[in-house]
């Protein structure tokens, strides 16, 4: 069976269910997480079932095991599966209870090999629970079609908690409202296994919203998709064309109020339009600033297309037109590449505030915080003849290029910590150094427009 809901009560759902068996001397379970840090964060499930079992007599085995014990002698286990091997580590076991906290974040291979593990001699039939938040692009999403409008992509209400039944042939999954069906049609060599799917909203756990009336807001203030799937419960909605930016979310202003901190969020690419790679990615400077009034102000953008020496040099032009006062920010690869690299941006840029991030997680995901912000009004752009570009590949994002949504979402994500009174307006002005910018490549690609 299978839960759905945003604090709608179901992971102390989880934690209730072994509790059921507490007299059952041969019972036990195993409530899986992704990762050991998922269990353990602070406030999260091991904080959670230190609190719930103690209450009933529950102990902890071992100050390093994730495991509670009863003196009935049924226990409770907590563990991770972060790895797709570690499914192998339960091999031999019998696990009458098995529960996946956030189904959506183990793979299916996962969650089918655990079911061979789901045995019992307690005399309670081995059975399955899972949590999940709504999300179209996982595997799940198909687990549950059936409970799911596939118009709306809003789970069905009638046909909540109602339970059907499966067999896998071929490796296909098929489904009947009842067991017998299954037995008429393929026989008798599978037993049908049953499944059901109840979904949960927020509302549905008043005691939830009156201990934190506040979290409602929390939810209201993600990115648009994140808000359809983890408040609503929406299993079609993913990340497309203008789900995560709209043009109408950012302000175009002539002027900017004080600013705190300012950065210029470099993205940089090093080919030229060849015949194999006509349309290669840009090189992106975005500079941003934090206004006085904690809104995000995009100052400028320059893209271009140029060889690794001409990206070089243009990078430290800008920075000297920017002044030492603007932070430049260098997206680093991965590996010894990123190493020299660094080594050689640290020797051209000498005297400037240099900071060479390392995004490990996708475009999307770290493009999630720009776009809460844009949708509430906080990304304003300061008129500019970047403007159009910088707009329509926003709207566009995730198709089409990314370079100035990378560079949007690397400043925004850094400037998230700003202090008050680290940029004045006197650091805006170009070092003496500061030469003219270069031009592109004569073969051309663009005009910088500095």
């Amino acid at each position: 069976m299978a839960r759905q809901g945003v604090e709608g009560g179901k992971t102390y759902g989880s934690l209730l269910e072994p509790l059921r068996h507490l007299k059952n001397s041969e019972f036990s379970s195993v409530t899986f997480r992704r990762t050991t840090k998922q269990i353990r964060n602070t406030g999260a499930l091991w904080d959670s079932a230190t609190s719930v079992y103690a209450k009933v007599g529950g102990f902890i085995s071992t100050p390093s095991t994730l495991e509670f014990r009863y003196r009935t002698g049924m226990k409770i286990q907590f563990a991770h599966m972060e790895y797709e091997k570690n499914k192998y580590d339960w091999q031999g076991t019998q696990i009458p209870l098995i529960q996946f906290e956030e189904l959506t974040h183990f793979t299916s291979g996962q969650f089918w090999y655990m079911l061979s593990r789901n045995r019992s001699t307690s005399g309670v039939p081995g059975y399955i629970r899972a949590t999940c938040n709504a999300d179209s692009e996982s595997w799940v999403r198909g687990l549950v079609d059936w409970w799911i409008d596939k118009e709306s992509g809003y789970a069905i209400p009638e046909r909540a908690g109602v339970i059907r039944w499966f067999i896998r042939v071929n490796d296909e999954l098929h489904w009947a409202d009842t067991p017998q069906e299954l037995l008429a049609t393929y026989g008798d060599k599978q037993i049908p296994k049953s499944f059901t799917f109840i979904p949960a909203k927020l509302e549905d756990n008043q005691i939830f919203m009156q201990e934190d009336p506040a979290y409602a807001a929390n939810l209201d203030a993600l990115p648009y998709v994140d808000r359809m799937q983890l408040k609503f419960g929406n299993w079609n909605i993913k990340a497309t064309a203008g789900t995560l930016f709209r043009r109408e979310w950012f302000p175009v202003q002539e002027a900017h109020p004080p600013l705190k901190r300012v950065i210029r969020y470099w993205d940089r690419a090093a080919t030229l339009p060849n015949p194999q790679n006509p349309d290669p990615d840009w090189t992106v400077g975005t500079k941003i600033g934090l206004g006085t009034d904690e809104r995000f102000y995009v100052l400028h953008v320059v893209r271009f297309r140029n060889t690794p020496a001409k990206v070089e040099e243009a990078i430290k032009r800008m920075a000297q037109q920017d002044g030492v006062g603007v932070e430049v920010h260098l997206e680093m690869d991965p590996g010894q590449a990123g190493v020299a690299e660094k080594n050689t941006y640290t020797k051209l840029l000498r005297g400037y505030d240099l900071k060479f991030p390392r995004p490990a997680a996708d475009k999307v995901t770290r493009a999630k915080p720009a776009s809460a912000q844009a949708e509430n009004g906080n990304i304003v752009l300061l008129r500019g003849n970047w403007n159009e570009d910088f707009l329509t590949e926003c709207e566009n994002f995730p198709e089409g290029k990314k370079d100035q949504v990378d560079t949007l979402s690397g400043g925004v994500n850094a400037l998230a910590g700003a202090q008050d009174g680290e940029y004045t307006d006197s650091m805006a002005q170009p070092t003496e150094e500061a030469q003219p910018p270069v031009a592109s490549d004569p073969e051309g690609t663009v005009d910088l427009n500095w």
